[in-house]
């Protein structure tokens, strides 16, 4: 809990030692974590993943990872997603085309209120607008700006990424759902609904940071 920053080079390889020091002195960090850091030990969903009697029981079932955390309500140490810049960003608006069943497109603007310029990952997560399953993410991208200037981040969902399984096969989710849109699992800073419901492009939806 002590240090201002922290990083984390995970398998860094050959090339590790240039990338490190890079970054230790200027280069803009890109990485997002692609996990959920634990406050204890105590808090991680699962311990062990030592079969039993040649069985491995995976009893969480679809709550792994940041899942499993919202569903128990335990705050990690960092959540999925996360990662820090030498810059700031705002959220300004975001504007949603498509559907759930034909996939979606979501362009977000961006502004760098640094001092500085800078590179952002823009993360989509998509839950049951009924709240009934936790968020999961379903697309992400990178955009660069300058200090003061504004960006637009695109990111493209396939029909695929939407798609559930539903025991007789690959299924369109049913319902409204809710579109959050951000830096990490823990950090989004815009939302809307989507449905099932065609849109086409007079139809998009369009939320500014208002949530209006």
């Amino acid at each position: 809990e002590r240090p201002a920053a922290l990083l984390w080079s995970w398998f860094p390889g050959q090339e590790g030692g240039d990338a490190i020091a890079d970054i230790l002195t200027g280069t803009e960090p890109g990485g997002r974590l692609p996990t959920t850091f634990p406050a204890v030990e105590e808090d991680v969903p699962v311990l062990s993943t030592q079969p039993v009697d040649g069985v491995l029981d995976y009893a969480e079932g679809s709550l792994i990872g940041h899942r499993a955390y919202a569903a128990s309500g335990t705050a990690p140490l960092f959540p999925f997603g996360h990662g820090l810049s030498y810059t700031t960003w705002q959220y300004q608006d975001f504007v949603v085309t498509g559907d759930l069943e034909r996939g979606l497109t979501v362009s977000v603007n961006v502004r760098n209120t640094g001092s500085r310029a800078g590179r952002e990952v823009v993360q989509a997560y998509l839950e049951p607008a009924d709240g009934s399953e936790p968020a999961r993410l379903v697309g992400f991208a990178a955009t660069e700006a300058e200090a003061g200037a504004a960006a637009v981040a695109t990111i493209q969902v396939p029909a695929q990424v939407l798609a559930r399984w539903t025991g007789s096969g690959w299924g369109t989710r049913s319902g409204p759902h809710l579109l959050r849109v951000g830096r990490s699992v823990l950090d989004t800073r815009l939302s809307t609904h989507v449905g099932p419901i065609s849109l086409n492009a007079r139809e998009s939806r369009v939320c500014r940071a208002d949530g209006r």
